[in-house]
């Protein structure tokens, strides 16, 4: 093993090592603090519930701990064993650039469905229906699965092929052509998928409180939203956790009501909540993440390619015969270490853009209270952990913790008082 393939293979377990010290970090601090009811939630959880959220957060950090270890022995397995193997077998078979390269990604997306299955049914049918969150059957959960493998091969094989072709046709400049169909590929699903892909999985459905829809309509021309309609989606056909969400580009928005929080919520709550979501929009927090994303794709893609111009990675790996896909994966995998002690610096602009739509959402309504009360029902009916361990937090929290939120948004309305 030479000394540069030692360094790579030091630095991942250090980054695993890493994260499951993170993870027990935070379970000890669960275990230590998770029976304590926090005055924000007196009156609104009891010991039993408590008990039960530390539960569900300690059962679905062990099964994320075996599912962890199953999935990085067999991704190595994958890498120093098996992409020798199946590399010499995809260049043997002599076919296209482009058909090459889909035959090989293609399978190893396969692949990786099918280990993720058993983990997928467990999670789903045994920690899910234990802490009774789950209401899918096994037939729908058969159909999702299916239509999310037709959908992921569908666009999977447009952005591979085009992708290929552009490399194919542009050596030299195709990291430049390649991000400017990503970026324009995102755009319009970002504008298909609310009317093409998501009506597949649910069905939409004008909600039934005519009241509710008037008084979010009025909220959201006061932020200079235009709404073209307000939606509930039948989420409780697949679970009993609670979600709101914008979709559109533009000042044109389409707004959908899980039916779980339309069961859970008063008006004021979810005009609280939605409140919210548009705060995101007035600061131009999805503007402002996108042109971050796009401009560190477009400095990856370049640093890419000068990598994938050379046998540097190859060489280091042990790679018999040298594919532009084997250079892919090896590149992907040395990225996803040095990509992890960055992720506290994209965590905390998501926090802080969290903590600027909580204020606008409490400037919008003036109402502290119905934020707070969302925010307590959210967490209650989620089981969210309410005492997680600063560090962890800080690695895998893209919203600060809800008691942060509830505590600043009780500053802020004790501020406009004074």
């Amino acid at each position: 093993m030479n000394g540069y393939l030692i360094a790579v293979f030091s630095a991942f377990f250090v980054v695993i090592a890493f994260g499951y010290w993170l993870d027990f970090l935070n379970l000890s601090h669960l275990k230590k603090h998770g029976t304590v009811i926090p005055p924000e939630f007196e009156g609104h959880i009891d010991q039993n519930l408590l008990s039960k959220t530390r539960d569900y957060n300690v059962e679905n950090t062990n099964f994320s701990f075996i599912s962890s270890v199953f999935n990085n022995v067999i991704f190595l397995f994958f890498l120093f064993i098996l992409l020798n193997i199946y590399n010499s077998w995809i260049v043997s078979l002599n076919l296209s650039f482009i058909f090459s390269g889909l035959v090989f990604f293609l399978l190893i997306t396969y692949g990786e469905t099918i280990i993720s299955i058993p983990f997928s049914l467990y999670s789903t049918f045994k920690i899910e229906n234990k802490y009774g969150f789950n209401t899918m059957t096994p037939k729908l959960w058969i159909s999702d699965t299916m239509k999310s493998l037709i959908i992921s091969t569908i666009l999977m094989s447009l952005l591979i092929s085009v992708a290929l072709f552009l490399i194919q046709k542009s050596p030299d400049l195709w990291w430049l052509w390649v991000w400017c169909f990503f970026l324009v590929f995102g755009i319009f699903m970002m504008y298909i998928s609310p009317y093409v892909i998501e009506p597949l999985f649910h069905k939409f459905s004008p909600i039934d409180d005519k009241e509710l829809e008037n008084g979010i309509q009025l909220l959201m021309e006061k932020v200079g939203l235009k709404v073209s309609r307000v939606f509930k989606v039948d989420a409780s056909k697949r679970t009993k956790h609670t979600n709101a969400y914008f979709t559109g580009i533009g000042k044109v928005k389409r707004i959908v009501l899980y039916d779980t929080l339309l069961e859970k919520m008063d008006k004021e709550e979810i005009l609280a909540v939605l409140a919210h979501e548009a705060g995101h929009w007035k600061k131009k927090h999805l503007f402002k993440h996108l042109v971050a994303t796009e401009v560190i794709a477009f400095i990856l893609l370049y640093a890419a390619y000068q990598l994938l111009q050379s046998e540097f990675l190859i060489e280091i790996f042990n790679i018999d015969k040298s594919s532009f896909f084997a250079k892919v994966v090896l590149l992907g995998f040395i990225g996803s270490i040095i990509s992890v002690p960055f992720s506290p610096i994209s965590h905390y602009f998501s926090r802080k853009h969290e903590n600027e739509a909580d204020k606008y959402s409490y400037d919008l309504t003036g109402n502290s209270e119905s934020m707070i009360s969302a925010l307590v029902k959210l967490s209650k009916d989620n089981l969210s952990n309410l005492h997680p361990h600063p560090l962890y937090s800080l690695f895998h929290y893209s919203h600060p913790p809800v008691l942060e939120r509830i505590r600043r948004i009780k500053e802020l309305a004790r501020g406009n008082r004074r």
